[in-house]
């Protein structure tokens, strides 16, 4: 997959902690606790992020009974919460800091039960021109989340609203 560079002047500290990090197991694990210390909520979930960069994040959430909904699948709120964890670290890896962002509304649509552990992929196709983004704007950014045999259960667009850093 090729992504077009995004005009950063600076990356920020979520991004930058995500590079310093070794790429593996470890740093995974150490992100994304780090992760759901300054985004408690996230942690309901458990997620694990997998693979980050400017336009793409992958996160994973385990199947365990703390998500389990009263027909013992994935809760869907619990999906929306993985949805928006990867929507929201692909946004702290895209968005530069002469920018900032906040979720503005979701969609979501659930295409399938969800008995099995999860995979959240929030992908851009093309990355802003940011240095062109002068009034506020909204930028969606699209969700697929798939079971363990590659079956969408669940599929969230978020919209999120960009604006120049004052």
């Amino acid at each position: 997959m090729t992504h077009t560079t995004p005009q950063m002047t600076s990356t920020g500290p979520t991004y930058g902690m995500w590079r310093k990090l070794p790429d593996n197991i470890v740093g995974q694990a150490v992100f994304s606790v780090g992760m759901c210390i300054r985004v408690p909520y996230f942690g309901s979930v458990l997620p694990r992020v997998r693979s980050l960069e400017p336009g793409r994040c992958e996160v994973t959430a385990p199947r365990w009974w703390g998500i389990r909904n009263h027909l013992g699948t994935f809760h869907a709120i619990a999906a929306c919460n993985l949805a928006e964890v990867a929507m929201g670290m692909l946004t702290e890896a895209t968005v530069p800091t002469t920018h900032r962002w906040i979720p503005k509304e979701m969609t979501v649509r659930y295409l399938a039960k969800a008995t099995t552990s999860l995979t959240a992929v929030a992908e851009l196709k093309d990355l802003p021109d940011f240095g062109a983004i002068t009034e506020p704007t909204d930028l969606v950014v699209p969700v697929s989340i798939r079971d363990r045999d590659g079956t969408e259960v669940v599929h969230a667009d978020i919209t999120v609203w960009i604006s120049r850093s004052h």
